[in-house]
């Protein structure tokens, strides 16, 4: 049997702490890289038909001299799903603003009990504002045709919620991570900026 020996902040050390989560963790690492190459995916997929409808309507309006009636609204709620599944993305990367100077300064213990309260803060305003108010604003346009293209506005705004459960998602992921030891308190600024 192996003890668990206490670091100077009083808690086991943090590979004892990991193989306590370990199941939890595999389980949660695999989905988090699922959704993560999915996500990659419609961002990559979404962006490049942004770009062409918007080559398109530039063709259209400078070379034929008619604008596309279509193109208009499909760049505008493209866009719109993109920033959301976007958001959700950078949200798994901990690529957000963060302003860390103050939480820096404290001792490791604190860092990560200030990380978790921060990450169950987001997880509130994600639950009420992405979820359910995504879900109020989606059910009372749901009826609302665009004119131009074979879709409600409440059918496009759907996808505010399922980002809402994603950024969520990635936060109970985070806030596992912080309590079992895996993940740093602050986002290593080195890797998002060689990503970037």
């Amino acid at each position: 049997m192996t003890t668990n020996t206490p670091d100077d902040a009083g808690r086991a050390d943090p590979p004892a702490r990991a193989a306590r989560w370990h199941g939890l963790l595999t389980v949660l690492g695999v989905a988090r890289k699922g959704v993560d190459r999915l996500l990659g995916w419609l961002c990559i997929i979404v962006f490049v038909a942004l770009v062409l409808i918007v080559a398109w309507q530039v063709f259209t309006r400078e070379v034929i001299g008619d604008t596309a009636a279509w193109t208009q609204e499909a760049a505008q709620y493209s866009f719109v799903v993109l920033a959301m599944i976007a958001a959700a993305y950078v949200f798994s990367e901990r690529g957000h603003i963060a302003v860390e100077i103050l939480i820096e300064k404290l001792p490791e213990r604190s860092r990560r009990a200030a990380a978790i309260g921060i990450e169950l803060i987001v997880a509130f305003f994600i639950i009420a504002v992405f979820i359910v108010g995504g879900l109020a604003v989606a059910q009372s346009s749901w009826q609302q045709s665009l004119s131009s293209l074979p879709l409600t506005i409440g059918e496009i705004y759907l996808v505010m919620p399922v980002a809402g459960i994603l950024i969520l998602f990635y936060s109970i992921v985070q806030i596992i991570g912080l309590l079992a030891g895996v993940e740093e308190p602050t986002p290593d600024t080195n890797d998002i900026s060689e990503a970037i």
